[in-house]
């Protein structure tokens, strides 16, 4: 015993501390057998499983570092030894590689020597290695993890993690580049730790960190917001939010499995993101859409972060509703059942609800996003806002908006393209690309792509009613060097979107409207039509001029004049048409009204009439259709313009000191017993003595079918009148303003 303590002693101290089981990160044994038995019964398994050994044969001649996790699955559900020893063979290949240093990033000061190719490759290997490693001798495992550790594991966690090394911070690259990174990185150290234990160390640090790189808050100097709005999800536009939140939730969940018992701290905002691409989603006929602010493509899904978030825990039913709805392979990055991160992680045998369980409209107020639906049906209408902050991938569409009717992005954002191309730089980032106001020709700064936008937009005021809805973008501070005032309400009431403009600038000068149509658009009197498929919408200004009826414009010398532009497609094959409507003449304060009436087919004429009305110090609408009447005023006292005095008007007999305010009712009823009102941004209306509404605060408030909703203040207490002519008083409370 006494000779043999040496020799022990020496074993432990060679043995890696707290060495892995191999394979257990991502193809973990448990779910290549649950996949195998599936395969019996399951017919889509099946058929996924055949495309994936396809590949799988293919990569027997083709050895490509870029599709390993193929092989590394066939020989894991297979046995058969090809695959390994295919593997195997590219592994030794690929540890003799000098570099994968990208060029253009080493030209950088300091030198960048990781970026995502690495990133990607690094996934690969670490999958590769995990489900081989059995297969590899001692000497081959020495060499293959040094090799890897050299080439790709200390420069993604040398760049990214390492104190002594590290160029990068949360706050210069804290978004999808630092969880690939550092994920994959993170991910390939781990598969090797048992070999080279400083990558195991540095894996866990990067483990550690995940949950910082979710809480970041942001960045006051330079303009950075914060990583996730506390609401859920993350505000770089869904495709990264995608990409970045998977690269995260990869590492994670390979850490857990390789360390059974192990608990992580919790990370909250994983238990929010089925809700969060729930509400981005819009289902359709056809493949799934998510809304494609900045550079996003309406084919993006959340698919891979939700099932990694399902796998460790996250047992949300919205998971079950958007899988049903995915087209497998929409998503070049998704885990489809074809894919085997999908094949070993896609649910079996759950039944998907009719609808995620969600309201139909939902606020991000930290990164200034809403979104307003109809319903959860196919091909239904909803309405996406974003007002937030510009900068890198989040565009320059401070009050930008995208609708979507009946299947189609019927008024769209134009997109994007490759990032080198001059066309993204100088169109597709810039305000011309979006549904925003220009002033004298100019929109967002272009600086801001890259500075941010020192003042940030916000979305604000969310209130759904049911048939009334309402939100508020103030997109001042990204146009703050031309306005001091630019506000845009959205007031959805039956078939008809009011977009109102309120907008105040530093000195005179011209106004424009741009409208992006996802369709044939026609001029047609004083409505620009939009329609494709069976999707139909008419966009008319009403405030502060009508559109020129005709192509006569010298005999509408006030009214707005259009110009037809022309912008690159997002696939560059060519150009496409947008509209640009100008307001003749020069001011410094504008209030826009433009109505997007929702039509229920191309061919159909069964659209509200629509009346511009006004008195002293208000204008208005009063909108007419099957019966009903609804008006709807805007006070132009409540502009800002006053400041310690209130902004009292007198509207055919009410009076109000609210902002907005609109009533419904059937036509030839007494319109001070409404079916319907909505509020905006007001404490009082009364009509005569009568006392329809009271709140110190002033609050957005809807009453109708739906029952009654406020948003304004986080402690609300009001009075109401109720349709049977009785005051009553409320009392709500709300989480955000």
């Amino acid at each position: 015993m006494k000779h043999l303590l040496p020799i022990l002693i020496a074993l432990l101290a060679a043995a890696p501390a707290g060495a892995i089981k191999h394979p257990s990160l991502l193809f973990t044994p448990a779910r290549v057998e649950a996949a195998s038995r599936a395969l019996k019964t399951d017919t889509a398994m099946a058929s996924a499983w055949q495309k994936i050994l396809a590949e799988a044969d293919a990569q027997l001649t083709k050895g490509d570092v870029r599709r390993l996790e193929y092989p590394a699955l066939a020989w894991q559900m297979t046995g058969d030894t090809r695959y390994a020893d295919k593997v195997r063979e590219v592994l030794l290949k690929t540890a003799d590689v000098k570099s994968w240093g990208d060029r253009e990033m080493l030209a950088r000061r300091p030198a960048w020597r990781s970026e995502l190719q690495m990133a990607h490759r690094a996934f690969q290997l670490a999958v590769a290695y995990d489900a081989v490693y059995d297969r590899l001798s001692p000497a081959d495992r020495r060499h293959i993890a040094g090799g890897l550790y050299r080439l790709a594991v200390e420069p993604l966690l040398g760049d990214w993690i390492d104190d002594t090394k590290r160029i990068h911070s949360l706050n210069s690259m804290g978004h999808n580049w630092w969880t690939s990174c550092a994920g994959m990185g993170a991910l390939l150290g781990l598969a090797i730790s048992d070999e080279v234990p400083e990558a195991g160390r540095l894996a866990r640090e990067a483990v550690d960190a995940l949950p910082e790189w979710f809480d970041f808050a942001g960045d006051v100097i330079q303009h950075k917001p914060r990583t996730f709005d506390r609401t859920g999800g993350m505000y770089e536009s869904i495709n990264y939010a995608s990409f970045g939140i998977t690269e995260a939730l990869l590492l994670r969940l390979a850490w857990l499995n390789s360390h059974p018992g192990e608990r992580l701290p919790d990370i909250p905002q994983m238990d929010r993101l089925p809700a969060f691409f729930s509400h981005v989603a819009y289902p359709r006929t056809g493949i799934l859409y998510s809304i494609n602010f900045g550079d996003s493509h309406k084919n993006v899904t959340g698919e891979s972060s939700m099932l990694l978030a399902r796998a460790m825990g996250v047992d949300d039913p919205a998971t079950l509703w958007y899988l049903g709805l995915v087209t497998p392979g929409q998503h070049r990055e998704g885990f489809p059942l074809h894919f085997p991160m999908g094949f070993l992680y896609t649910p079996r045998g759950a039944k998907a609800p009719a609808t995620p369980g969600l309201p139909t409209s939902h606020l991000w107020p930290d990164f200034g996003w809403a979104t307003m639906r109809d319903s959860w049906s196919k091909d239904a209408t909803m309405l996406a806002v974003k007002s937030g902050q510009t900068w890198n991938h989040s565009h320059a569409d401070a009050g930008s908006l995208i609708l979507f009717h009946k299947g189609v992005d019927i008024i769209k954002d134009a997109g994007n393209c490759s990032y080198g191309k001059p066309e993204y730089r100088n169109y597709f980032f810039q305000s011309d690309a979006h549904n925003v106001v220009k002033f004298d020709g100019g929109g967002q700064p272009a600086y801001q792509q890259y500075h941010g936008a020192m003042l940030p937009g916000s979305v604000s005021g969310l209130i759904d009613g049911g048939n009334i809805k309402y939100v508020l973008a103030d997109a001042t501070g990204p146009m703050s060097h031309a306005f001091d005032r630019n506000f845009r309400h959205f007031l959805w009431i039956d078939d008809v979107i009011y977009v109102i403009d309120d907008i105040h600038s530093h000195r005179p000068g011209s106004y424009e409207w741009l409208w992006h149509p996802g369709g044939k658009a026609v001029k047609r009197g004083y409505d620009l039509e939009v329609t494709e498929g069976d999707a139909a919408v008419l966009i008319r200004p009403l405030y502060p001029r009508p559109l020129a009826y005709s192509n006569f414009v010298h005999d509408y010398p006030e009214d707005l004049t259009w110009e037809v532009r022309q912008g690159p497609r997002e696939d560059l094959s060519g150009s496409e048409d947008y509209y640009s409507f100008k307001l003749p003449g020069s001011t410094d304060r504008v209030k826009g009204l433009t109505a997007i009436i929702l039509k229920d087919s191309p061919v159909d004429k069964d659209i509200p009439v629509i009346e511009r009305r006004e008195g002293k110090d208000w204008i208005g609408l009063r909108v007419t259709r099957d019966g009903k009447v609804t008006d709807i005023y805007i006070n132009q006292l409540a502009d800002g313009r006053l400041m310690h005095l209130n902004s009292w008007i007198d509207a055919d007999g009410w009076t109000t000191d609210a902002y907005l305010f609109a009533v419904s009712y059937a036509e030839g009823a007494d319109p001070a017993r409404p079916d319907e009102l909505f509020i905006g941004h007001g404490s009082a209306l009364r009509r005569g003595s009568d006392v329809h509404f009271s709140s110190l605060a002033k609050l957005n408030v809807v009453a109708g079918n739906d029952g009654i909703k406020a948003t304004g203040q986080p402690r609300m207490n009001f009075k109401l009148r109720d349709r049977s002519g009785r005051l009553r008083r409320h009392q709500l409370t709300n989480s955000t303003k």
